[in-house]
């Protein structure tokens, strides 16, 4: 499966939808431990994000549709939510730069970059509590499927469910860093809302990508019985 501009307009496009559909659930997730603001800056962020993307020509590459996204989520979002996401989409930008079409090894180098920005930028680590959490075990799972053979959409089904599971394993954690970090051991038992919203932006890539190879149709939001 090719990765081209439309199919990442598409992948976008869900993620926003998703946001937009989950804005509350993750108000409140970001309540018990956090500023509430989450699901409302993340959202207000893609909402203008897809606005970037109304805005540009027909024809552009992979990587500058990441940027355009990563332009709004930094101009546009407030807490931590714009600045590490938006550093995200930047260094995935940055991996795919000169590329008019990608293939799975592109795609997980996008994913690691994505990666590589939001640890810089938040200077954490897996078991800190964060989106980290998420999305470190997602970038493994993609890269180990794609190096042992594994089409894209089953490596991105991969990705997603190890998000998920990683999502999942913060609520026991004790948070050590961002604004939940001041609760000290109050923090455990929540579930934290940026792996929640990392996890939900590998299931979108990865329902775009079943859909586009004839998968399933888009799963349960992560997190959302």
């Amino acid at each position: 499966m090719a990765v081209t501009t439309q199919h990442l307009v598409t992948f976008v496009t869900a993620y926003a939808e998703v946001i937009a559909a989950n804005r509350a659930y993750l108000i409140d997730l970001d309540a018990a431990i956090g500023d509430a603001d989450h699901g409302e800056n993340l959202d207000r962020g893609m909402k203008a994000a897809m606005a970037e993307l109304a805005d540009a020509p027909d024809e552009v590459a992979p990587a500058e549709v990441l940027r355009r996204v990563a332009t709004a989520l930094v101009s546009k979002v407030g807490g931590a939510a714009g600045p590490l996401y938006g550093t995200a989409f930047l260094r995935a930008s940055g991996a795919l730069r000169g590329k008019p079409a990608l293939d799975a090894p592109d795609v997980v180098a996008a994913i690691e970059a994505g990666l590589g920005g939001v640890v810089a930028r938040g200077k954490a680590v897996a078991g800190d509590k964060t989106m980290v959490d998420a999305w470190e075990p997602a970038a493994r799972a993609a890269e180990q499927a794609v190096s042992a053979g594994t089409p894209l959409a089953g490596a991105l089904a991969a990705a997603a469910d190890a998000a998920e599971e990683g999502m999942r394993a913060t609520i026991p954690l004790v948070a050590r860093k961002g604004r939940a970090s001041y609760l000290g051991e109050r923090s455990a038992g929540h579930q934290d809302p940026g792996a929640t919203s990392t996890a939900m932006l590998f299931r979108a890539m990865a329902d775009v990508a079943a859909r586009g190879t004839g998968g399933r149709g888009p799963a349960e939001p992560a997190g959302q019985a």
